[in-house]
């Protein structure tokens, strides 16, 4: 009798267990099936995103961003001693923007601001600042801050090149076009982004290059850190992007200026210019502001210079060298 009850008893556990199992798959079924329907749910919802800024941005193209204003903003330019750094703060200056002056060279920073005080306009500030110089460029900043107040827009244009091939360059040449065009933006970043944060109203604004999309020949050094400086607004903004929960009112704007006659390639070689460059500081400071103005994250000068770039490199290697022969543009080496 009791060898009857317990074959009973262990019928009736091996069912309870069995019961247990197919329940457990029963619900991990269920839980895998919810899981890929959530899956799906957020694909559909990623097409509709990406559709609609699609068509978001062709629309700005036909109805671009109306023009913000930039009076009463203290706004920063390094490298304002000469050329597209001397053109962004008149123009600034001209707009009713407070303007700050950087520039190593103190004579010509000085005379930028003279020029602008003879426009009539007297919010105007010049400092010697070598941008490269970590503790030099806090030290100035707080004197800023104390002096004129919180940049609002920063924008950083100083930029320096040793037209060479790579051999020729000396060490000191590398270490100092990395310092000034690529590390330079770290400081002055750390310097002035954390004000902007803290009242989450500001604007960066950097400047890169179409040999930032493009390497080229006796570009070894500068190419890259124009590369860099890509890299570097991306990433900068992504991070407060998500640091915020996309609430960050912090705008970046990185620009890429084709070939301009500034001084800074002493043998230029353009064979179109109206398609590959030659372009004036006067024009190039206009086209910056103005996106920075409509917030655009990204603009090259000509406009056409992102697509194309975009396009040239998904060509295989020897196309897309066929196609920069053919334009035959860049510069040639001063060694």
């Amino acid at each position: 009798m009791c060898s009857v009850f317990k074959k009973i008893y262990e019928d009736q556990s091996l069912c309870v267990v069995s019961e247990i199992c197919l329940c457990v798959l029963q619900k991990a079924t269920m839980i895998k099936i919810h899981n890929i329907l959530l899956l799906l749910a957020e694909i559909f919802m990623l097409i509709l995103k990406v559709l609609y800024y699609i068509c978001k941005g062709v629309y700005k193209l036909v109805v671009p961003n109306k023009k913000k204003s930039v009076a009463g903003e203290i706004v920063l330019v390094t490298g304002a001693g000469h050329g597209i750094g001397k053109e962004l703060a008149i123009k600034y200056a001209s707009l009713g923007a407070t303007v700050v002056c950087w520039d190593i060279n103190e004579e010509t920073n000085n005379e930028t601001m003279n020029d602008i005080k003879n426009m009539g306009k007297n919010s105007v500030y010049a400092y010697r600042c070598d941008v490269a110089d970590r503790e030099e460029v806090f030290r100035v900043a707080e004197k800023v801050k104390k002096e004129v107040g919180d940049v609002t827009i920063l924008v950083n244009n100083a930029g320096i090149a040793f037209v060479k091939s790579f051999l020729n360059h000396s060490l000191d040449e590398i270490k100092r076009v990395i310092d000034v065009n690529v590390t330079a933006h770290y400081w002055t970043l750390k310097a002035f982004l954390p004000s902007m944060i803290k009242k989450n109203y500001g604007h960066i604004v950097a400047l890169s290059s179409v040999a930032g999309l493009v390497g080229a020949p006796y570009g070894t050094v500068y190419c890259p850190t124009k590369f860099a400086v890509k890299a570097i607004m991306e990433a900068m903004s992504e991070e407060l992007n998500e640091l915020s929960n996309g609430k960050s009112s912090v705008k970046f704007t990185t620009v890429y200026p084709a070939l301009v006659l500034t001084g800074l390639s002493k043998k230029p070689k353009i064979r179109f210019p109206r398609l590959m460059g030659g372009l004036l500081p006067q024009d190039v400071a206009s086209s910056i502001i103005d996106a920075q103005r409509r917030n655009y994250k990204n603009k090259s000068i000509p406009s056409h210079w992102l697509s194309l770039s975009t396009i040239l490199r998904h060509l295989p290697d020897e196309a897309l060298r066929c196609i920069l022969v053919f334009f035959d543009t860049g510069v040639y080496p001063e060694d």
